[in-house]
C-alpha cells in the first residue's frame, strides 16, 4: 500500500500565529465597534444590572468620564439608553420628547466632553411608556403606527438639537423613516444620519435589556404586530429597501446571531452601511458561559468575527470593554 503525500496541505497556513494572521479574511478593529451604554438619574451613581452580569447603569457625570476613558481606548460609538423612573413614564411617552430627559441631557454633556465621539440616539417610545409598547396604543393594546410615528417625528429633531450623530429608529413603525428624514431635514438637520432598525424582530433575546431600561414586567402583551416574525428572512429584505427608499443611511438588523443569514442577503443585496446588534440575550449567554468555565473568552471574538463574516460593516454589542481588553493580548 503506497502512501500518496498531499499536494495541497491547508495547515501550512494555520502553523502558528503569525501566519494566521496573515492570511485572516477578516478582522476585529475598535473602529467596528459601538458600545449601547445605560443612562440613570443622579450624580457620582453606578448600578450593576443582574441580567447584565458586568454591565452598570451610569449617572450623567460618571458616564462623560466613562466613556472620555473608552474613547481614548478606541472606541468611538456609544449608542445611549435611558433607566426612565416609573413617574415619568405615561401612556404616550411623553417623556421622550423632554430636551431635559436622561438621554438629551447626557448627549449634551458627552458632546462638551469627547465632541468628536459618534452618538446614537434610540428613536423609540419605549422606555419612557407605563405600557412598555414602542409606540401609543388605542384601548385593546394595539400600537397606533401614524400616531406613533407623529411623535417619534418630535423626538428625533429634539434628540438631533442636543447633539445625536445619528438616529436610530428602533420601533418597526411603518413610513417611520421617510417622516423622519422630513422633520430632520426642515429643522435644519440635513446632516444628520438615520440609523434604521430595518430589521428588527420580535425576539425572546431582549430580555436582560428590558430589565436594564426598567420596563421588566411593565409590558403588556408581546411586540409581534409590529416587530418581525422569525421565520421570515426575504420580508426583511423588502422592509430594508423600503427603508433605504424613505432614506436611510444605516441599516440595522437585531438580533444578531441567530439573524446571521438575514445579515449576509442585507450586505448582498444592498451593499449599504449595515450594522448589527448583539443584543442583551446573547451578551448574557456566551458571559455565563464563560464565568462558570465552559468556554474561553475567545468566544467573544468568534461571535464577533461571525458578524463581521456575514457582512456586518459595524456590531454593536455590550462586550466593548472586553474586546478592548482581548485585543491587547
Amino acid at each position: 500500500m503506497t502512501f500518496i503525500p498531499p499536494i495541497h496541505r491547508s495547515r501550512r497556513l494555520r502553523l502558528n500565529q503569525q501566519i494566521r494572521d496573515l492570511v485572516a479574511q477578516n478582522r476585529i478593529n475598535l473602529n467596528d465597534i459601538v458600545y449601547p451604554m445605560f443612562i440613570m438619574d443622579g450624580a457620582n451613581q453606578t448600578t450593576s444590572i443582574d441580567a447584565l452580569v458586568g454591565i452598570k447603569r451610569y449617572s450623567v457625570d460618571l458616564l462623560v468620564k466613562k466613556i472620555s476613558e473608552l474613547y481614548g481606548q478606541g472606541i468611538k460609538g456609544f449608542a445611549l439608553f435611558p433607566y426612565t423612573p416609573n413617574d415619568k413614564k405615561d401612556d404616550s411617552g411623553t417623556e421622550s420628547c423632554n430636551e431635559s430627559n436622561l438621554v438629551n441631557t447626557a448627549m449634551r454633556a458627552i458632546k462638551k466632553s469627547v465632541p468628536d465621539c459618534v452618538l446614537f440616539a434610540d428613536v423609540a417610545l419605549d422606555p419612557y411608556t407605563s405600557h412598555g409598547h414602542d409606540g401609543v396604543t388605542d384601548g385593546s393594546g394595539y400600537v397606533l403606527n401614524d400616531k406613533t410615528v407623529q411623535i417619534l417625528m418630535k423626538q428625533a429633531v429634539v434628540q438631533a438639537q442636543s447633539g445625536a450623530d445619528v438616529i436610530c429608529p428602533s420601533d418597526m413603525m411603518d413610513g417611520r423613516i421617510g417622516n423622519i428624514r422630513n422633520a430632520l431635514d426642515d429643522a435644519g438637520f440635513e446632516n444628520v444620519s438615520i440609523m434604521s432598525y430595518a430589521a428588527k424582530y420580535a425576539s425572546n433575546f431582549y430580555g436582560p435589556f428590558r430589565q436594564a431600561i426598567g420596563s421588566t414586567g411593565t409590558l403588556k402583551g408581546d411586540k409581534k404586530t409590529y416587530q418581525m416574525d422569525m421565520a421570515n428572512s426575504t420580508e426583511a429584505l423588502k422592509e430594508v429597501g423600503r427603508h433605504i427608499d424613505e432614506g436611510a443611511d444605516i441599516v440595522m438588523i437585531k438580533p444578531g446571531m441567530p439573524y446571521l443569514d438575514v445579515v449576509k442577503s442585507v450586505k448582498d443585496t444592498f451593499g449599504l452601511p449595515t450594522f448589527v446588534y448583539q443584543v442583551s440575550g446573547e451578551y448574557a449567554m456566551i458571559k455565563g458561559m464563560i464565568q462558570a468555565g465552559h468556554m474561553h473568552e475567545d468566544a467573544i471574538l468568534e461571535s464577533i468575527i461571525a458578524f463581521k463574516r456575514a457582512g456586518a460593516d459595524c456590531i454593536f454589542t455590550y462586550f466593548a470593554e472586553d474586546i478592548i481588553a482581548l485585543l491587547k493580548i
